[in-house]
Parts: structure tokens; sequence; C-alpha cells
């Protein structure tokens, strides 16, 4: 069986996890059903392809999940007439692939199709990503705006006019960044940035 043949399927809604499951039965695509990430998470897959409902903290809480766990999975989200806001924060957020519910088996093996081919290559990228974007977040916004300064290549002194604040202020900020994103120098930072898209 290849990876793209197991659609995990995470879904609250038991209905349309059953409509799913019944719908792909005898289609060669074997469907795990879970009613939320922390059903899937006693139970974390190591192939298949995850095809979550798009609600509440669902799809940040996966990418979390594989970025802690450095197990990433190729993910695709899928909500009832989304809007355009919604769909671009699941993209944003790691998803490679969105559906509108409702959809047939015609869809999910589109998706599938995309998920088997960028899964190595997005894998790789997509969990660097997320690793860098997980501790961005760890960071204050001014200890942001230093790292924003510090990737442009400016001095503690200048970052802090910048910021309206003291070349003194700006080095403690800058060890508590460096710190909190667990970098040992400040190319690191700026590497971590840029894979956070932070910067550009």
């Amino acid at each position: 069986m290849r990876h793209s043949d197991i659609l995990i399927l995470i879904d609250s809604d038991s209905r349309r996890r059953a409509a799913i499951s019944h719908f792909l039965a005898g289609s060669g695509i074997h469907v795990e059903p879970f009613e939320d990430v922390g059903e899937l998470a006693q139970r974390w897959p190591r192939d298949g392809v995850i095809l979550a409902h798009d609600e509440g903290d669902t799809v940040p809480a996966l990418i979390r999940r594989m970025t802690d766990d450095a197990n990433w999975l190729p993910l695709v989200a899928f909500a009832a007439e989304p809007g355009t806001n919604q769909v671009v924060q699941a993209v944003l957020n790691g998803a490679i692939d969105y559906l509108q519910w409702p959809f047939g088996e015609a869809e999910v093996r589109a998706a599938l199709a995309v998920a088997e081919e960028s899964r190595d290559a997005m894998g790789s990228v997509r969990l660097r990503e997320a690793m860098a974007r997980s501790r961005i977040q760890r960071l204050t916004p001014r200890e942001r705006e230093v790292l924003v300064g510090v990737a442009d290549g400016l001095s503690n002194r200048m970052i802090g006019e910048r910021l309206a604040i003291s070349p003194r202020t700006v080095e403690i900020h800058r060890a508590n960044m460096l710190n909190k994103m667990g970098a040992n120098h400040t190319s690191e930072a700026i590497r971590i940035a840029i894979e956070a898209s932070l910067v550009g």
C-alpha cells in the first residue's frame, strides 16, 4: 500500500466522518477516522495523508504536533464553504491542499496525488519552516522587531534608534531572543527568521 492510499481523517462530525469513510469504501483508499487531534495523537501513524476538517485549532495543532515530533505527513484541509482567508491561513500553516465539502472520490484522489508528489521535498521544507515559525512564536513583539533589525544588518545602536529604545535595551532583547529561539549566534537566528518567512 502506498503512502497516499492511507487517508487519516480528522473530523469532529461523526456523520461526515461516516459519509467520507462510506463513499471511499471499495476505492482502494484505506480511511482511518479520528474525532480530533487528541485521539490521533494516541495512535500517531507512520504513513498516510491527513485529511482534516478545518475547524478551531485543528490545522495549527496538527502542524505543532508534527513539528515537535519531526514526523511530517502531508496535510489536506477541508471545510464547507471556506472563506478565502480561511484557505490562505491553512496553507500558510502548512496544508498542501484544500478541499471544499461536499467532495467526491475524484477530488480526494487529486489531493492525494498532490500529496504523493510533494511528500519528500515539501516535507523537509515545510518541517523546517514550521519549526522555524514555532521558534519565532516564542518571541515577544519587541524581540521580533529586534530580530528584523538584526536581519537587516543593523547595529544595536541603529536598531535602538529605529525602535526608540537604548542600545543596552536592544542588547537585552537580543540575548533573550537568541535564548528563546535556541540559536547559538546571530546568523542562526537570521536563518530561522528567513525559514519562517519573517524576513525576505
